[in-house]
């Protein structure tokens, strides 16, 4: 019995320097790297991690900080971390961000009623997505000017599950990698162009990549005054080109013509029909 009692105290005794290593050093937890889809909160902040294949790690860090580095092949990921839900807020942000490949670096959310995805992206890799996107009008904010774009994604993975679903997109022309994102500019200018929002879900400073490789290291925050690349948080919109909204090509393809997909460089719309997803790589106007 002495020796059983004994190793009762050694385990006491390990609990309780367990317990104030934990309280001493309360973000040992919020260092972990994460390589599977999750989401919780870090720092104080919310943050989000999809990954939906190949070689990705994710690292929570003190306050708004995150790190992600993936390797050539992986598929596509979304990391950051924000808000849930998020706000017409300012969102801060700096970052050291070394994008090789297909990469994003964008405020990045989600709305429901009407289920939307939205990206204001201020940076980004080889690929600039307005490609296969519709365009819509655009607008100044914080010292640059930025493109505004409107695509559809048809049977996709959501936060509602798999779903079809708007994406808005603000498309900035001056990249940067630090400065201060007047999100609200961006919001009512969206809703100006008739592309309306819903209810706020979560709200990011996001990294994506597809099929690439990189690293990032960002930290995020809210509030501050604009900088990055000069101007104040004052917003201009311009409507939609005459002619209706097209894609690149400048007019919508015809009935079973192609709409969309990745890499598509032509128009989005349909002049007969309806533009639907045969897969990421191909969308074509059926009846």
């Amino acid at each position: 019995m002495a020796g059983f009692s004994s190793l009762l105290i050694a385990f006491a005794t390990l609990a309780a320097v367990s317990a104030s290593e934990n309280a001493t050093y309360p973000n040992l937890f919020k260092r972990q790297s994460i390589t599977s889809s999750t989401t919780g909160t870090s720092g104080g902040y919310y943050f989000s991690f999809y990954n939906s294949a190949g070689d990705v790690t994710y690292t929570n860090d003190d306050g708004g900080e995150y790190s992600v580095t993936w390797t050539s092949g992986s598929g596509n990921f979304v990391a950051g971390k924000g808000w849930n839900p998020g706000s017409a807020q300012d969102v801060t942000f700096t970052a050291d961000y070394q994008p090789d490949g297909n990469s994003y670096l964008s405020v990045y959310g989600w709305t429901t009623d009407p289920l939307v995805e939205y990206y204001i992206m201020e940076d980004f890799g080889t690929y600039n997505p307005a490609s296969s996107l519709t365009y819509k009008g655009s607008l100044t904010s914080d010292g640059s000017s930025y493109d505004v774009y409107e695509g559809q994604r048809v049977n996709e993975p959501s936060i509602d599950g798999t779903a079809t679903f708007n994406q808005y997109w603000s498309i900035r022309a001056d990249s940067r990698t630090s400065g201060t994102v007047t999100t609200a500019n961006h919001f009512n200018a969206w809703a100006s162009l008739g592309m309306q929002m819903g209810a706020f879900n979560y709200q990011i400073l996001s990294t994506e990549g597809y099929e690439s490789s990189g690293t990032s290291t960002v930290t995020v925050g809210s509030g501050g005054s604009s900088s990055g690349g000069g101007g104040g948080g004052g917003t201009t919109t311009t409507s939609a080109p005459s002619g209706g909204s097209t894609g690149s090509s400048g007019s919508c393809s015809a009935l079973y013509g192609q709409c969309g997909g990745t890499g598509w460089a032509g128009a989005t719309c349909c002049s007969s029909g309806t533009c639907q997803e045969s897969n990421s790589y191909y969308s074509q106007c059926l009846d």
